[in-house]
């Protein structure tokens, strides 16, 4: 039958209930655990079910439920693993409710974000889990989420005035973590680079740096707090751009991993050696801090379990709970590049 094309019929619930020569009422109550059918039985549907192939109808199912067991995630951007981290975390806690992902990549644009959130609400999705775009700065098409009634959790970046239930770091205190580290090992002229849109977590974390100079009796010095696109790129230019005025800084903290791995590059193209001549560390714990060298120390955000608990918090919101919001510990990851005490 080379060639040929073989159609095969879909099982259906009443070929089954035939097959066992039992009602269809009862293969349906079987197939959806209820009480009322003897563990016999359904064990004895679940076989035959197995055996004959059968695949349940899901948008049959999703039409006299009004459920999908679909939730839409958002994200920023996938070739950062902090981000692909915590989708791990969310699947693994829903899968094990049986909803699968729909996910969506918002490239950093606010348009991008938008249509998104359309997509989403036309696929007629069970929740939202979303971390917001470096342009969102107002949130009209997060209050249609709301105004539909379907769930909304934000992780990372969130917007207090949604006022939705949310995980993220105490980016503040990581920032004041990343700081005092920095200070403990003997730099006294710390640098930060930091975004310049008005983001929730460069805000916090730049506040801890400020704070942690402050405690310690350093003064906060506003020529070497770098503003931009943070990237690799802008990591670059920020350290040439204090090289070349001959500013005096020993250290540098940076708002993520991607631009203080640009950061560090640039010392070492300069000849600048790390730690000893100037100490580096970002924040994210991405995956090639242990690759480069020196190693890239950096302030790890829990992101599996900022999954799992944005995850927990969707089922919580499902089961007609109130789950407040949850501020995860940020953890010190300290490596080569700021080590110069040993």
């Amino acid at each position: 039958m080379s060639g040929t094309l073989v159609f095969l019929k879909k099982v259906t619930i009443q070929d089954i209930a035939e097959a066992l020569n039992i009602s269809f009422s009862t293969v349906a109550r079987a197939l959806n655990d209820h009480p009322a059918i003897s563990p016999a039985t359904k064990k004895r549907v679940r076989e035959a079910a197995r055996k004959m192939h059968y695949r349940p109808n899901k948008l049959a199912s999703s039409l006299r439920s009004g459920k999908t067991h679909v939730v839409g995630v958002i994200v920023p951007n996938l070739h950062v693993s902090f981000f692909s981290s915590v989708v791990h975390g969310i699947d693994t806690v829903l899968n094990e409710h049986q909803y699968s992902l729909l996910l969506y990549q918002s490239n950093e644009s606010l348009g991008q974000e938008v249509k998104g959130i359309d997509t989403f609400l036309r696929s007629r999705v069970d929740g939202i889990i979303a971390s917001i775009t470096r342009e969102t700065s107002h949130y009209e098409h997060y209050d249609e989420i709301r105004k539909r009634h379907v769930p909304l959790i934000l992780f990372d970046r969130v917007a207090e005035s949604l006022r939705v239930p949310s995980v993220r770091i105490d980016d503040y205190k990581g920032g004041f973590m990343a700081t005092e580290h920095l200070i403990a090992q003997g730099y006294t002229n710390i640098a930060h680079i930091t975004a310049e849109q008005d983001l929730a977590i460069a805000t916090e974390r730049l506040r801890g740096y400020r704070d942690a100079l402050i405690r310690h009796g350093l003064p906060v010095q506003e020529e070497l707090i770098c503003k931009g696109p943070f990237s690799a790129d802008f990591g670059r230019a920020c350290v040439a751009s204090l090289l070349d005025r001959k500013v005096p800084f020993d250290a540098l903290f940076a708002l993520e991993d991607f631009t203080a791995l640009g950061a560090l590059q640039e010392l070492l193209e300069r000849g600048v050696r790390v730690p000893d001549e100037v100490g580096v560390i970002g924040f994210a714990n991405e995956s090639f801090g242990t690759l480069v060298t020196p190693g890239l120390s950096s302030v790890d955000q829990q992101t599996v379990r900022m999954g799992e608990i944005a995850a927990e918090l969707f089922l919580g919101t499902v089961s007609g709970n109130t789950p407040a919001s949850v501020m995860l510990d940020p953890i010190l990851v300290p490596r080569a590049s700021s080590l110069r005490i040993r």
